[in-house]
């Protein structure tokens, strides 16, 4: 059998499109292209994510553009079913019917839904029935790519996951980074998870990571573990921008503890205890990649700026202080900071200039 252009990309190149946004752009463009009248469509994937329940492509005919509408599924709320951001969407657009296909033989499979400038022939729903069943193998392989991304970012972060992702899964690969380091820990943790239920325990440490990690995001950070109770982020230097990478760090401690106040006096209210914390900032270099035994690695940032960063938190409680900022990233930041003089930090052979972020 012959098969028409269209199906043959999609048995052929489809699955080489960068994102199920492309495939969608390009199925519609080539079914108008076979004289289908299509006016919009809509594409609809589940997607693994700890916030996003599935996403879905919407394409116009007119003007070739693809927006993106994300179903939400926040906890005790139901989430939209299947397509139905697309269908809202569609309606609004179609003149006739809408025809839509699940692709695939999974029932919460993708979903291709299109609208026409008007209502369909039979050939061309039966066109449109073909274009589906085609698609099929491409969008399983984009979905699969997706779901891979998507996991990965959710544990290791963004530009950890293209590191990854572009990099042998060796042990030897890596790279030699500047970036302003953040470190921040729990006080008195250890006492609250012995005397509390588990589930308050958990509770309290999400929302607290909750606070710190939405901070660093906020102004471009990555975090690149969590350690117990504790936090380790990374702001990466971008060329020589090193002031710009420290200010978007300070920014985050800021952020943070007015975060952590404000998730105080909620506690307070509850009659939970409030949780104190010490966070602590560096300017230096570390070596960013693969580490690990031969056959189970971690993608991880160590080096001296790493070890001076965690021993500099410990300053915090013994200081009275809730932030501490080295001397090397006070250097290269506009905002002003208190001097504390010089401390000597466990492991650190020289003495560390500190400085303390004020704490109105």
């Amino acid at each position: 059998m012959q098969l028409s252009s269209t199906l043959a990309w999609l048995v052929d190149a489809a699955s080489d499109s960068p994102g199920a946004d492309r495939l969608l752009a390009e199925l519609g463009a080539r079914l108008v292209a076979d004289s289908v009248p299509l006016a919009a469509g809509a594409l609809t994937l589940d997607v693994p994510h700890p916030l996003i329940a599935r996403r879905t492509w919407l394409w116009r005919a007119e003007s070739g553009e693809v927006i993106e509408a994300l179903g939400f599924a926040p906890a005790g709320l139901a989430p939209d079913q299947p397509g139905d951001a697309g269908r809202r969407w569609l309606a609004d657009i179609a003149s006739g019917p809408l025809h839509e296909d699940m692709v695939g033989l999974r029932q919460n499979g993708p979903l291709l839904a299109w609208a026409g400038a008007r209502p369909f022939t039979s050939h061309e729903t039966n066109t449109l029935r073909q274009a589906a069943r085609f698609a099929a193998a491409p969008l399983a392989a984009l979905a699969a790519r997706a779901t891979l991304t998507a996991s990965l970012e959710a544990y290791l972060g963004r530009r950890s996951t293209a590191r990854v992702l572009s990099a042998p899964l060796r042990r030897d690969v890596g790279e030699t980074i500047q970036a302003a380091l953040l470190y921040a820990d729990l006080r008195d943790f250890t006492a609250l998870s012995e005397t509390a239920r588990p589930d308050v325990v958990i509770a309290s440490l999400d929302a607290w990571f909750d606070r710190i990690a939405g901070a660093v995001h906020a102004f471009g950070g990555e975090v690149l573990k969590f350690i117990g109770d504790g936090m380790l982020a990374i702001f990466p230097v971008a060329g020589e921008a090193r002031r710009g990478a420290c200010d978007a760090a300070l920014k985050s401690a800021s952020a943070t503890r007015a975060g952590m106040a404000h998730l105080n006096e909620e506690r307070h209210a509850q009659g939970l205890p409030l949780l104190s914390f010490g966070l602590a900032l560096h300017l230096g270099e570390m070596l960013w990649g693969n580490i690990g035994a031969a056959n189970r690695l971690d993608f991880t940032a160590i080096g001296p700026a790493v070890n001076l960063v965690s021993r500099l938190e410990g300053l915090c409680k013994p200081l009275g202080r809730s932030v501490l900022v080295s001397g090397a990233l006070a250097a290269e930041a506009d905002t002003p900071l208190i001097p504390l003089g010089e401390h000597r930090l466990r492991g650190i052979a020289s003495p560390c200039a500190v400085f303390a972020l004020p704490e109105t």
